[in-house]
Parts: C-alpha cells; sequence; structure tokens
C-alpha cells in the first residue's frame, strides 16, 4: 500500500510542481498583496486590512468596469451560441467542400487575438474602413465604431461574435452527430415535420451543450482583455474597460498593486461562483434527464 502511495506521489510530482509554482504559490501571493499598498516599484509595503475592497467596492471606475463586463458578456453569449447551433445544423449533413468551409468558419478561433484584432481595428476606421464602407453601400451613415463611446463596445462585440462562432460551432456540430438517428426516423413516421424535430428532439438533445457553452463564454468574457487592449485601450472613456483591463490599468499604469490585485481576487471569486453554480446545475440537469 505504502508503495502504491509512493508511485502516485511520484507520478504526480512532474505536473504538481509546474502548478505549485505557477500558479497556487503566484495565486497566495497576489491575495496577500491585496491587503497591502505596495506599488509595484518601492521594496517596502503596508498593511492595508480589506481598505483596498472597501475602496474598490465604492470605486465608479469599478461599477463602470462590472456593468461594461456583463455587457459585454450580455451582448456575445447569446449571438454566439445562435449563430453557432444556426451554422451547425446547416453543416451537419456533409456536402462538396463543406469540410473546407467548416474550416474556414474555425479558422478565426485559432487565430491570434491580437494579430485580428489589429486587422478588425482597419475595418473600423472611420473614413477608409470597410465597415462603413459596406454600411454606405446599402444607404446607411458612416459610424465612428471604435471612436466613439456610443459604438466602441457595439464593435467589440461584433469582433468577438465573429472570433467566438467557430469554436461554438464545432462544438454543436459534434453535439448534433450523438442524437439518435433512429428517434428522427420515428418521428417522420409519426408525422413529425422539420421544426417539430428540431423543437421536440434536437433542442432538448444537445441542451447540455448549450449549457456547457454559456458558462464557458460567460466565464471568458469575464476574463475579455486582448481585443480591449489592442482595440480600445479601454475608451472612449471608460466606455470599454473590463475588469480584466481595470486590473491592468491599476496595476501597471497607475501602480497600485494592492488594489488592482483586490480586483483581481473579485474576478476570482466570480468565476468560482460561476463554476460551482454551473457544476450544481449541471448535475441536476443530468439527473433529471
Amino acid at each position: 500500500m505504502k508503495k502504491n502511495t509512493a508511485a502516485r506521489i511520484g507520478f504526480s510530482l512532474p505536473f504538481l510542481i509546474p502548478l505549485v509554482l505557477f500558479w497556487i504559490l503566484p495565486l497566495i501571493i497576489a491575495f496577500a498583496i491585496s491587503f497591502t499598498d505596495w506599488d509595484y516599484i518601492s521594496p517596502s509595503m503596508n498593511f492595508v486590512g480589506l481598505d483596498n475592497y472597501q475602496n474598490t467596492f465604492g470605486d465608479l471606475d469599478f461599477t463602470k468596469a462590472l456593468m461594461n463586463t456583463f455587457a459585454f458578456a450580455f451582448g456575445t453569449i447569446v449571438p454566439t451560441i445562435a449563430f453557432g447551433f444556426i451554422l451547425s445544423l446547416f453543416f451537419e449533413k456533409e456536402f462538396l467542400g463543406s469540410k473546407f468551409l467548416r474550416s474556414i468558419i474555425f479558422s478565426p478561433w485559432i487565430t491570434p487575438a491580437v494579430a485580428v484584432s489589429m486587422v478588425w481595428s482597419w475595418i473600423y476606421e472611420p473614413e477608409r474602413g470597410f465597415a462603413n464602407h459596406f454600411l454606405n453601400l446599402m444607404g446607411i451613415d458612416s459610424l465612428q465604431w471604435l471612436q466613439s463611446s456610443d459604438t466602441a463596445m457595439l464593435s467589440v462585440i461584433i469582433f468577438t461574435i465573429w472570433k467566438s462562432v467557430g469554436w461554438t460551432f464545432l462544438f454543436y456540430i459534434g453535439a448534433l452527430s450523438q442524437v439518435p438517428k433512429s428517434i428522427y426516423e420515428a418521428a417522420e413516421i409519426d408525422g413529425a415535420g422539420y421544426f417539430k424535430k428540431l423543437h421536440y428532439i434536437t433542442l432538448p438533445f444537445i441542451s447540455p451543450t448549450t449549457f456547457f457553452l454559456f458558462v464557458v463564454n460567460l466565464i471568458q468574457a469575464i476574463q475579455v482583455y486582448d481585443q480591449i487592449q489592442i482595440m480600445t485601450q479601454g475608451g472612449p472613456g471608460g466606455s470599454t474597460t473590463t475588469l480584466l483591463y481595470l486590473y491592468y490599468k491599476k496595476s501597471f499604469e497607475n501602480f497600485q498593486m494592492g488594489p488592482a490585485n483586490a480586483v483581481a481576487m473579485i474576478i476570482l471569486i466570480l468565476i468560482i461562483v460561476l463554476s460551482l453554480a454551473s457544476n450544481k446545475i449541471s448535475s441536476k440537469w443530468v439527473h433529471y434527464e
């Protein structure tokens, strides 16, 4: 028994050491810093207790960043899931060139966010960008896109949907392939049409996948950073500043490492709560099924 335990520990160590060094230990240090007034430059720091957390919850910038984060999440999750599902229905059955088209749809997801964010910044350029050129062809006036607080968040949301829909689409393709064909055949014998089969068979069978995609996309939305940094830098006027970008500003622009790590801990708590809630709901869902 002791030999088996030692063997398990020995095989686990190569994986546990990097986990401790690069995740658990930095997390503990960040948590400790959140109770100090460290400015990132000075070698000394003072313990301030819960002041950073109290100031954060009373900070209008934090409140605005929190609202922006949830606005971004609401604006991206539903369209991403909906478009991914619609595309998966179209590509459920293979046809000539379908594999090539699938790879094109999925390619934005595996393309580095920094690179495509720069390309979309050019597309959104008010004077010479393709976005306004397309609007003008349809008789719609040009927009300021990233340069206006009224449209900046919408611009980032559109880009994020475009980048994420291929990943959602791929999951739905896999989920649809697992639906028993015999159920469709039985429904056809009973006279069920396409939309009845979609409503009573397809949607219930893929509902666990839909729930999974909702939770994962929500967690990703809370951690959004790359496109914000490249496309808007949190502006104009803080209209696209999200929680993670607020953390970046406080830590590496304002050198307020204590308040910054308090924001990071709040983000972590949000993600943990969402993960626990998803596990709870998912277990009940599976039991119900």
